[in-house]
């Protein structure tokens, strides 16, 4: 008797141990279809909907920047048809427990004060009423991407919708806005002072509004929790997070297949949305490691969510599209900078490589290695094109293509070190010319399909320039 009791107590007290392990999950979490670009189809939202549902997520933006009638043509009602769409969207959300937010976006025309800023109220209360009337209750006002800095004329227009729209139907929720000064470093000055305009928006916006910001810059690494804390207090209020990954819509060629990371684990957060890819289907693969991590921040594993999300979606591929996916994770240009490393264990192994070439005994089991990873990795573009569904094949075909020409090219890239080292200049010059022709058909493709661009792009150059001057220029 007293070691069943025993028993009861050890598995209550694992039970409240591991309840007291998994934080709090984040309250509202979802994503923003809030991309530039062909707006997905209603096929695709629904499918996406019933992803959220299935996946923990809560909520979902409907803001698409190339939807007319959210943006340019914010003034103008749904057509009747599009209406019928958005209903049958929402009813879908509901089966789905989750929240559909109406977002809409008139900043770049909006009228704030006399008699067209009072015509303007009324037209988007009377755009708002119309998705009230479909089952609408959640509803999002969005200023950014646009020129005009108003934030007291914003922040007015906000606490006028509040007043005259919220509170005067019932069930609203409290609005959600993004600021046009939407990320940190834009909110403040060289000095660190907070600018005019966030300083008057922040103020005035009422305190029930629901400001999004996207980190220090637009596209960036990460959000730590000190910077979550100085942009909250910067605010004056606990801001939700846009996070810009899976979304390539400044980087159409590439494919981010990685997992979210890099954001806050003990931050009091109260909503975060994932803006996808165009490409629904491989936005799958980082969204759902988007929903491990909105339920329990504090104990998120970003690799081994992202190996349970291959997994749970593409089965006996699994291996395969990790392959794959590992080589087009992160994206950088001159102002954004996301997502982990590319091929970083096949970058690791050619570094290791070079670091024992030529004379090092190591050297030709390095050189084996790198070989097998490669035709590995070959293979697995190969079965990927033979058996993907056509829905993901459609989506990823041109990377797919551009991975299996740098592959071979990696592979042509190893036969020239070896010709180099044993001074093999009649195999050198023909080895050479080819790696040439294949780099430029590459390079063609790069229009299309990037990825993997400092290890498997980067390395057949690395060998020419090995070639050219009997140096290692690593």
């Amino acid at each position: 008797m007293r070691i069943w009791k025993r028993g009861i107590i050890a598995a209550c007290v694992a039970s409240l141990l591991s309840a007291a392990a998994m934080a709090a999950p984040i309250p509202v979490r979802g994503i923003v279809e809030g991309f530039y670009g062909t707006p997905w189809t209603q096929k695709d939202r629904i499918d996406m909907v019933k992803f959220c549902g299935g996946h923990g997520f809560n909520a979902y933006i409907y803001a698409p920047k190339d939807d007319p009638y959210h943006r340019s043509k914010w003034r103008e009602p749904y057509p009747r048809k599009k209406i019928k769409e958005l209903a049958s969207l929402v009813e879908e959300a509901k089966k789905n427990h989750v929240k559909f937010i109406f977002a809409i976006s008139p900043g770049m025309d909006m009228h704030y004060s006399f008699i067209r800023g009072s015509m303007d109220r009324i037209l988007m209360k009377q755009k708002l009423e119309a998705m009230y009337r479909i089952g609408i209750r959640d509803f999002a006002v969005f200023f950014d991407d646009i020129e005009e800095h108003n934030g007291q004329g914003q922040a007015e227009l906000l606490n006028w919708l509040d007043e005259n729209f919220v509170r005067q139907h019932e069930g609203v929720s409290p609005l959600i806005t993004v600021p046009t000064e939407y990320f940190f470093l834009d909110m403040i000055d060289g000095a660190g002072t907070i600018k005019p305009y966030t300083k008057v928006f922040s103020e005035t916006a009422d305190s029930s509004v629901l400001p999004l910001y996207t980190g220090n810059g637009v596209v960036c690494k990460g959000i730590s929790d000190g910077e979550m804390t100085r942009a909250d207090e910067l605010y004056g209020r606990k801001l939700g997070i846009w996070w810009n990954y899976p979304v390539t819509d400044y980087m159409e060629a590439k494919l981010a297949l990685g997992p979210v990371e890099n954001l806050p684990q003990k931050e009091d957060i109260p909503a975060i949305f994932f803006n996808p890819m165009k490409y629904p289907e491989m936005s799958k693969i980082a969204l759902a490691t988007g929903a491990v991590y909105a339920r329990d921040p504090e104990g998120y594993d970003p690799h081994a969510a992202w190996e349970q999300a291959i997994r749970e979606q593409y089965g006996t591929l699994a291996k395969e599209m990790m392959l794959f996916s590992a080589h087009s994770q992160h994206l950088e240009n001159n102002w954004a900078c996301v997502g982990p490393p590319d091929g970083e264990y096949l970058r690791k192994s050619m570094d290791e490589l070079w670091a024992s070439w030529p004379g090092e005994a190591s050297s030709e089991e390095k050189w084996d290695r790198v070989r097998d990873q490669l035709l590995e990795l070959a293979a697995a573009v190969k079965q990927l094109e033979k058996k993907l569904p056509e829905k993901q094949l459609s989506e990823c075909r041109p990377q797919l293509r551009q991975l299996g020409q740098m592959a071979e090219a990696d592979l042509q890239a190893l036969d020239l070190m070896k010709a180099v080292r044993d001074g093999d200049l009649k195999k050198s010059k023909r080895l050479t010319a080819a790696l040439e022709k294949k780099l430029r058909r590459i390079k063609k493709g790069e229009k299309r399909a990037i990825l993997s661009e400092q290890t498997c792009r980067a390395f057949p150059q690395e060998v020419l320039d090995y070639a050219n001057t009997g140096k290692i220029l690593k």
